[in-house]
């Protein structure tokens, strides 16, 4: 997710809406590591000022070879806010670090939450997710994100995430990730959801993959305009930010080469490992998309104003209507 709703809507509580989340509640942190020595340190710490008294932290270490793995072992012995977990990841890549572990049956908390490496943390990013996460029936799955702020290598502001304004939905999810990974917490329902859809598929990246999973079968999401991360921009970044004409580019560039095509094959046949758990509406939605990619240009066009799927903005918009036509979905 990354944005902003006006209104109710799909979902969508109102952003004054707050829970009654207690100070009892317990966080798991997911955090995957790569040779992240250089401002993991700073991360850890930001989890540690968490105003949320009861936080576990489960690191995956995908084959560290710099200064990681000691410095988290420093950390798992003077940890205070509750356990330190390192475990090893399955050195496949980020996306596949974290899936082992949304998939650890040995991760147990109330509410949780990923975690990246190298970003910072506001003091009451934990708390401000559980009060909204604490509303409804927490039967329910429920998906918390925000906006983030921009930093540079050495922590100064260099700018903010997008701030869209259209509710997040299914319609939305299938062809647009809103919110990173890094900002994103979520309930026990959805863990539990995201737990099963992920031993049966892999998928492109958690943070677009959690949106769809969650809205797809009826979850709730909610965005939160005001930043609680400050996320760190610098040459190891894996994904960067996404709001500036380089990465436009980098977009387009995907549409026009294939990449793009691929990422949606491996979304679709991912819903598609989990069609019993979602609505009919989602499965209605999945169809049109399929007819969007892959049926002759009059099926893809009337499938594209039918579906109802949208990205947040005009040219998004735009440029979806263009991959459509150009069988580049």
């Amino acid at each position: 997710m990354n944005r902003v709703p006006s209104a109710p809507h799909e979902g969508l509580a109102p952003a004054d809406e707050r829970g009654a989340a207690s100070d009892g509640d317990r966080f798991a942190v997911m955090v995957t590591v790569f040779n992240g020595e250089t401002f993991l340190e700073e991360q850890l710490d930001t989890i540690a000022r968490q105003t949320s008294p009861h936080v576990d932290i489960w690191v995956s270490d995908d084959g560290s070879s710099d200064g990681s793995r000691p410095l988290l072992e420093r950390y798992a012995h003077q940890w205070s806010k509750g356990s330190f977990r390192v475990v090893d990841g399955p050195a496949e890549g980020f996306a596949e670090n974290f899936r082992s572990l949304v998939t650890n049956p040995a991760i147990e908390a109330d509410y949780f939450a990923f975690c990246d490496q190298d970003d910072l943390w506001d003091a009451d990013k934990l708390a401000r997710a559980s009060a909204w996460l604490a509303l409804g029936d927490p039967s329910k799955p429920r998906l918390f994100g925000g906006r983030t702020r921009i930093v540079d290598a050495r922590g100064a502001v260099s700018g903010f995430s997008p701030l869209f304004r259209k509710a997040p939905s299914f319609r939305n999810a299938l062809v647009q990730s809103i919110a990173g990974g890094n900002t994103m917490v979520f309930n026990r329902a959805a863990r539990a959801l995201m737990a099963t859809a992920a031993r049966r598929a892999p998928f492109v990246a958690h943070d677009w993959w959690a949106y769809q999973i969650v809205t797809a079968t009826g979850g709730m999401c909610r965005y939160d305009p005001e930043p609680a991360v400050s996320y760190r921009q610098h040459g190891g970044n894996q994904i960067g930010e996404n709001d500036s004409w380089g990465a436009r580019l980098r977009r387009i560039q995907a549409m026009l080469d294939g990449t793009m095509v691929g990422w949606n094959a491996r979304n679709v046949a991912a819903l598609e490992a989990s069609a019993e758990l979602l609505t009919p509406e989602a499965i209605e939605v999945l169809s049109h998309f399929r007819t969007m990619r892959t049926g002759s240009l009059p099926a893809r066009l009337a499938a594209f104003t039918r579906s109802g799927i949208y990205r947040q903005t005009t040219l998004g918009q735009l440029g979806l209507l263009a991959a459509c036509v150009l069988r580049r979905l």
